[in-house]
């Protein structure tokens, strides 16, 4: 890290969008690692994670948020949402994720927030590998540049990694000068038992189908390392006896898939063995039960 104080800079960046505009993709290919999940189903981030990003002249500090939707009036809504929207009046500079070619309704509901933001605010607008006619992103910045004063609009590609580089270069020099805050080697705020739970609900994700994934969540019961060995124990906690048995699968296929799909991440991230466990359980509509909520990691 540079010694050069007064020339380094230092802050929190809010990454804000709708559900599945590729945020989470983002902030993953910004840190060369993955700290947030990531799936094609909307709502995947359901905390705010933050994922640090630490160089010889910067230390920037982004926020993954839950992606701000309208219309669902549950408990566990109401907190991905007051999570996303509390997070761009806690931060130096606001990058505001949009999807090329689209301009939907829960787009607009993020820009009428981010008009009373009182810090810069820079527009992504992602995935721009999947459009054949060039001509298209012209008339997108031509669009959206009417909307709102964006301090600059960036086209990239997270998944890809095109642009990439002019963004992080425009929110380094939009940061305030300031000392770090964090160790130079920390990634993320979230503990390894968080990354772990959040893995298991990745895989999960991306193999059930329709609204089964929003009904379950991940809480980890048991973390013990002996040696080059990790003993792991996770409930995967559903809402109905019905929704067990799909997770489970026939003869315990399906939890068996997912168990070893997770395992073998987790030991790249760990960095040896591990014995993962999973059960599921039922807790009667605990998405929109506030104390149980609470209990499994969630608050308002």
């Amino acid at each position: 890290m540079t010694d050069t104080k007064d020339q380094f800079h230092c802050g929190y960046i809010a990454i804000v969008g709708r559900p599945n505009v590729g945020k989470s993709t983002l902030m993953n290919f910004i840190l060369g690692q993955k700290i947030s999940i990531t799936s094609r189903k909307p709502q995947t981030t359901r905390h705010r994670i933050l994922g640090i990003k630490t160089t010889d002249t910067a230390q920037i500090i982004y926020a993954d948020t839950p992606g701000l939707h309208q219309g669902s009036k549950r408990v566990m809504n109401r907190i991905m949402n007051r999570a996303a929207v509390d997070a761009i009046h806690d931060v130096d500079l606001v990058v505001f994720v949009i999807e090329t070619g689209a301009w939907k309704q829960e787009d607009q509901f993020i820009l009428d927030k981010l008009q009373a933001a009182t810090v810069p605010v820079l527009l992504v607008i992602n995935k721009v590998d999947r459009l054949k006619n060039k001509d298209d992103l012209l008339l997108q910045i031509n669009d959206v540049s009417e909307k709102m004063d964006f301090d600059e609009i960036i086209p990239l590609s997270a998944e890809k990694g095109d642009n990439v580089d002019r963004l992080e270069s425009a929110v380094e020099r939009m940061l305030p000068i300031a000392p770090a805050m964090f160790p130079e080697d920390q990634v993320t705020d979230r503990s390894e038992r968080f990354i772990i739970a959040e893995l298991i609900r990745e895989k999960l994700m991306r193999r059930l189908t329709k609204e089964l994934p929003y009904a379950l969540t991940v809480e980890i019961e048991r973390f013990e390392t002996e040696g080059k060995l990790s003993k792991i124990g996770a409930v995967i906690w559903v809402e109905r006896d019905s929704q067990k048995a799909i997770v489970i699968g026939r003869n315990g296929e399906g939890l068996k898939s997912v168990g070893k799909q997770a395992r073998i991440e987790m030991e790249k991230i760990i960095g040896h063995k591990v014995f993962l466990q999973l059960w599921v359980k039922v807790k009667d509509k605990w998405s929109d039960d506030a104390r149980a909520l609470q209990n499994l990691g969630y608050s308002e």
